[in-house]
C-alpha cells in the first residue's frame, strides 16, 4: 500500500522477500550523529491523500507518515499497527480489531473513528478514490460507491474509542493485507473538514500517525522532508531524525549528487546499471511492478479492433527491449501479473495463466494483422499518440515503442512525455490514444491485477471489457472464495481471456537497480507493494 507469520492467501503464497538496503542491521552497529538520510525519487510526490493516493511515491510517503490497523513485514506477513491484536470469526466474515492508544502528530488521539471516516471517505463516490474497489468485500461497499446506499452502512463499526468491528460479504482470505494498505488509513475528521479540498496537498493540510510526519512540501516542489514523529506510539525506536527526498529526473544529475555525498541512494537507469552491478552498493531489487500499454477504446474503433491490438504487440521485441534498452533487472512480462507474486502447488500464476502469442515477436504477423485492421475500419492510414512520464524510464520505452510501431504500414506514432501527476491525471480522464502505465502490486495475490480490468474498475483506463472476463472476477471474489482450487482457476482463466483479446500490452517486469551508501542501515523494501519502511532505518558510523 500482518500479525502471524508467512500469510496463506488462500491457495497463494508470495515468494516476496524483504531485502535491508546496504549492509542490513547488525546489534554491534553505531549511529552517526546525523541522523538525515537523503533519498532520490524519480518523480514529484503527487498527493498525501490516502483517498486519492494511487502512484508509488505517494504510497511510500503515505506508508512512513501514517499507519494503518496493521502494518507489512518481512516476507508479506503482517504484524501489529495501530492495532495491538485482532480476532476473526469461525465464518471468515467479521474481524475485530483491538486498538492501541495512539496519538495524531497535533496530539489529537487516535479512535476507532477515525477508522470509520476514513473508510466511509474513501467508498464514498463524491471523494473519487481510484483505489475504493479494494473495500469491495466490505459490507455494502459496492451499493455505496454506486450510490444507492448512504456511506454510514459501510460494514465497518466503532465500539468505544479503541475497537473496530469490521463485516465483510463473504470470507476474505488476503483481507488482512488490505487493512495494511494506505487506502485503509485512518483519516482525522476534524483536519480533513478544515482544510477541504486542499487536504493533503501540502505539508501544512494534513496530521499523521505514522513514524514520521511530512514538514515540508509545497504539493508541487521536487523536495519534501519527513520529520521524526514524536507522537508516534513507537517513537522510541525510530532512529531517523529526518528524511530528505528529491526528484531527481536526470540519471547523470543522480548519479553526480550521489558521488559527491549530496544524495544516499539513487536509482540507476539506462547504463548505469550495467556500469555499477560490481559495486558493493550496488542494489538489484525484485519488484512486482509490470510495464503495460493501455489503448483507449473508447476514443475511436481502430483501437476497439483487436487485430489492430494483436499487432500493436506482437511487433514489440520485449527481449531486445529489457536486454539492451533496460538492461536493469528487468524481465520479460507474461502478463499483467508478475513472476513470483502467487505460488501455488509449487506452480508461478504468472506461467499458468499466459499465452505465449501475447508477448511473442512477429514482425509479419503484426504488419499483415495491421493491414487488415486498417481495413476492417474504414482507414488508409492511421495515426497516434503515445504518452508517458517524462522520467529517463519513460522517455527510453517510448523510444522505443515508437521505434517498433513505426514498422507498420501508414502508421504515424507521436511520444508525448509528461510530468507524472500530469500523466497520472490524463490517464483517469481517459485523455489519451495509447499510453504507457506502470502498476505494482498491492498485495501478494493475482486478484490485486486482474481486478484492474474488469468492466466497471476506475482503473481501466482503456475501457477495455469482456463480460465473460468480469463473471470469472466476480466467481473468484464471491463464489469460489473460499474454494481455492476453483477460484485459482477462475483468475488463470481470466488472465487469459485479457491476453488473447489483447485487453493490454505486456511489455516488462521492473527491476529497480540502486546504489546505497554503506552507511545506511535498516531500511526495508517490499517487493510485492514496491514499498519502503524506513522506521527502523539508521544512519551508521
Amino acid at each position: 500500500m500482518k500479525v502471524k507469520s508467512i500469510v496463506k492467501l488462500g491457495t497463494v503464497a508470495a515468494l516476496a522477500t524483504v531485502s535491508l538496503a546496504a549492509c542490513g542491521t547488525s546489534s554491534g552497529s553505531k549511529q552517526a550523529k546525523d541522523q538525515t538520510l537523503t533519498w532520490m525519487e524519480a518523480s514529484t510526490l503527487p498527493t498525501m491523500d490516502n483517498s486519492l493516493a494511487t502512484d508509488v511515491v505517494s504510497g511510500e510517503t503515505l506508508n512512513n507518515t501514517g499507519e494503518g490497523l496493521l502494518k507489512f513485514g518481512k516476507n508479506s506477513s503482517t504484524h501489529p499497527g495501530v492495532a495491538k491484536s485482532y480476532t476473526k470469526s469461525k465464518d471468515g466474515k467479521t474481524y475485530t480489531f483491538n486498538l492501541r492508544k495512539s496519538n495524531w502528530s497535533n496530539g489529537d488521539k487516535v479512535t476507532a473513528q477515525d477508522f470509520v471516516y476514513g473508510w466511509q471517505r474513501t467508498v464514498n463516490p463524491k471523494t473519487g478514490s481510484q483505489y475504493a474497489y479494494l473495500y469491495a468485500d466490505v459490507q455494502n461497499a459496492n451499493a455505496i460507491m454506486k450510490g444507492k446506499k448512504a456511506v454510514s452502512t459501510l460494514g465497518i463499526k466503532a465500539v468505544g474509542d479503541y475497537k473496530v468491528k469490521v463485516t465483510l460479504v463473504h470470507p476474505v482470505s488476503y483481507f488482512p493485507t488490505l487493512v495494511a494498505q494506505t487506502a485503509f488509513f485512518p483519516q482525522n475528521e476534524t483536519v480533513v473538514k478544515k482544510y477541504g479540498k486542499k487536504f493533503g496537498t501540502n505539508a501544512k493540510s494534513n496530521v499523521y500517525n505514522g513514524a514520521f510526519k511530512l514538514t515540508y512540501w509545497t504539493g508541487t516542489s521536487d523536495n519534501w522532508t519527513l520529520t521524526k514523529n514524536p507522537k508516534y506510539w513507537n517513537a522510541k525506536n525510530v532512529k531517523l531524525h529526518q528524511i530528505k527526498f528529491s526528484a531527481v529526473k536526470d540519471p547523470q544529475t543522480a548519479l553526480s549528487q550521489y558521488q559527491s555525498g549530496k544524495l544516499d541512494a539513487i536509482y540507476l537507469s539506462g547504463q548505469q546499471p550495467k556500469n555499477y552491478k560490481n559495486d558493493k552498493e550496488y542494489h538489484a531489487r525484485n519488484s512486482s511492478r509490470v510495464t503495460y500499454i493501455e489503448l483507449n477504446e473508447k476514443k475511436d474503433s481502430m483501437m476497439r479492433n483487436v487485430k489492430a491490438r494483436q499487432a500493436l504487440s506482437l511487433v514489440l521485441n520485449r527481449k531486445q527491449f529489457v536486454n539492451k534498452v533496460m538492461d536493469d533487472g528487468s524481465k520479460v512480462a507474461t502478463g499483467i501479473v508478475t513472476s513470483g507474486l502467487a505460488i501455488r502447488n509449487g506452480k508461478d500464476f504468472a506461467k499458468e495463466g499466459t499465452i505465449p502469442a501475447a508477448t511473442e515477436h512477429n514482425v509479419a504477423k503484426a504488419q499483415k494483422l495491421w493491414k487488415e485492421a486498417l481495413k476492417e475500419t474504414g482507414r488508409k492510414n492511421y495515426a497516434l499518440t503515445l504518452m508517458a512520464d517524462d522520467t529517463a524510464q519513460g522517455k527510453s520505452t517510448t523510444e522505443y515503442v515508437q521505434s517498433q510501431w513505426s514498422k507498420l504500414p501508414n502508421f504515424k506514432v507521436t511520444n508525448s512525455n509528461l510530468p507524472y501527476k500530469t500523466r497520472l491525471t490524463r490517464s483517469a480522464a481517459g485523455q489519451f490514444d495509447a499510453v504507457v502505465t506502470l502498476w505494482g502490486a498491492d498485495f501478494p495475490d493475482p486478484i490485486t491485477d486482474l481486478s484492474l480490468f474488469t468492466s466497471d474498475n476506475t482503473y481501466n483506463n482503456g475501457k477495455w471489457s469482456n463480460k465473460t472476463y468480469d463473471k470469472l472476477i466476480n466467481e473468484a471474489t464471491t463464489t469460489n472464495a473460499n474454494k481455492p482450487a476453483a477460484r485459482w482457476q477462475n483468475l488463470i482463466d481470466a488472465q487469459k481471456i485479457l491476453l488473447k483479446d489483447q485487453g493490454i500490452i505486456p511489455v516488462s517486469q521492473s527491476g529497480k537497480p540502486q546504489l546505497v551508501k554503506s552507511k545506511v542501515k535498516g531500511v526495508i523494501y517490499f517487493p510485492v507493494s514496491s514499498n519502503w519502511d524506513f522506521s527502523k532505518a539508521y544512519i551508521g558510523k
